[in-house]
């Protein structure tokens, strides 16, 4: 039988833990994105984030940014490997939280533009990015292991195929 006082005792000390553990970082008021240079805190709606398993986290202002860092960490993050990646999030459109980026759902050519341009939205749901598809004249929904290292330069140039 589960002791009730010592199970409300420690509920709290493994909610504050778990909590912590999965906190995505912020970034700080002058954090730069490795892709572009720009201050990643002006674009909140925007933020994506990789952290490392070392704790340290790279900030970018969009999706679109954190892919291009992705495929060319040589260039980006020297000495860094995708094996040492924690976890990827990114700011879903909707709700403006962070969300699993390897699990949310991208919408391209759509009439909404992010701080570079065109821009990889993410959306939490698959009936989220249905209805943002439709709403913003969006041309495709992509999982995240269907974007490509050229789609992001793709996506700079307009073309969305």
């Amino acid at each position: 039988m589960i002791n009730r006082r010592r199970f409300i005792a420690l509920a709290p000390a493994f909610w504050v833990g778990t909590s912590f553990a999965q906190k995505v970082p912020m970034p700080g008021k002058m954090d730069l994105c490795p892709v572009c240079g720009m201050v990643v805190s002006k674009y909140p709606n925007w933020i994506a984030v990789v952290t490392w398993k070392d704790g340290h986290a790279h900030f970018f202002d969009g999706a679109k940014d954190m892919f291009k860092f992705l495929f060319d960490l040589p260039k980006y993050a020297p000495g860094h490997r995708s094996q040492e990646i924690a976890a990827i999030h990114v700011t879903d459109f909707y709700n403006l939280e962070r969300i699993d980026g390897r699990r949310a759902l991208y919408v391209i050519g759509s009439d909404v533009y992010g701080p570079m341009g065109h821009e990889f939205v993410p959306l939490a749901t698959a009936e989220d990015a249905a209805d943002f598809l439709k709403e913003h004249k969006g041309k495709k929904i992509l999982r995240f292991d269907q974007v490509t290292a050229k789609l992001p330069f793709r996506l700079d140039d307009g073309k969305f195929d």
